[in-house]
């Protein structure tokens, strides 16, 4: 039988992939449930690494797909494309019911936390200290970002490559000092609406920098091995709209939470 096909479209092989990155979430999963009843880490670090091992594999297969079997074509491009793009306005919704939390709470805060914002015993972040400075890097990054994908439109290896890094470079730096700022917080999740709508949003927020950085990573490492064109770079596009969308998510966050809400 003939293996020839006749259409433009990708119909991906059997992949035990999706199966296994689905026992490795549950792991993790179950290992934080363990760890914080059982104070036992273990569980979570190995579900950690299983998913990383299925991450590495998962992505392996899609970029020899896309870059070494000529699968991507314009229509699934596109497809792809579309998907990303329903991706990132799925989580704006997430990141809406979040500050619908805070704003709920704010604006008229009940008898329970005082009849004030924030409530009596919280001492909120200042938001010209930390909180700016981050603010300025994540808007930086998004500079750097966009620098990147103009100069791999421009075949500019060398400048593509100065760009991701740098980006990649402040993404880990943005989340050192988110780490700092959550160590020296002087108030938990625990303390009222306030704090669990603050560690909510900014460690949801977080987590996505953390996701973003890697995505970007990812694409540094496609780029150094020279998987990337003028024409063909959609892997890097992506990570790019995502980036952007995590500054703007930091930009209402910072404005509204640190800033308004002080």
């Amino acid at each position: 039988m003939s293996t020839q096909k006749n259409h433009p479209y990708h119909l991906v092989d059997a992949s035990p992939w999706p199966i296994l990155g689905a026992c490795s979430a549950m792991i993790t999963m179950v290992g934080i449930i363990k760890w914080f009843h059982l104070n036992n880490p273990n569980l979570f670090f190995l579900g950690i690494f299983t998913t990383l091992l299925v991450m590495i594999q998962w992505w392996r297969d899609i970029t020899r797909e896309s870059t070494f079997q000529g699968l991507h074509t314009y229509q699934v491009t596109m497809g792809l494309r579309w998907g990303m793009m329903l991706f990132i306005t799925s989580e704006v919704f997430f990141f809406i019911s979040f500050f619908w939390a805070f704003f709920h709470s704010s604006l008229s805060p009940s008898i329970e936390l005082g009849m004030t914002w924030p409530p009596k015993g919280i001492t909120p972040f200042n938001p010209l200290q930390i909180p700016l400075l981050n603010t300025l890097i994540l808007l930086t990054s998004g500079l750097t970002v966009t620098w990147a994908h103009h100069s791999i439109m421009e075949n500019d290896f060398n400048q593509t490559t100065q760009g991701l890094s740098l980006t990649v470079i402040l993404g880990i730096y943005f989340t050192i000092l988110q780490a700092y700022e959550y160590k020296e917080a002087p108030f938990t999740i625990a303390d009222s609406v306030y704090g669990s709508t603050f560690f909510i949003t900014t460690g949801f927020h977080g987590l996505h920098v953390i996701i973003g950085t890697t995505f970007l990573m990812v694409c540094l490492f496609r780029h150094l091995n020279n998987h990337f064109s003028s024409i063909h770079h959609f892997g890097f596009e992506a990570a790019a709209w995502y980036w952007h969308f995590v500054d703007v998510v930091w930009l209402f966050l910072y404005i509204s939470i640190y800033w308004w809400g002080k």
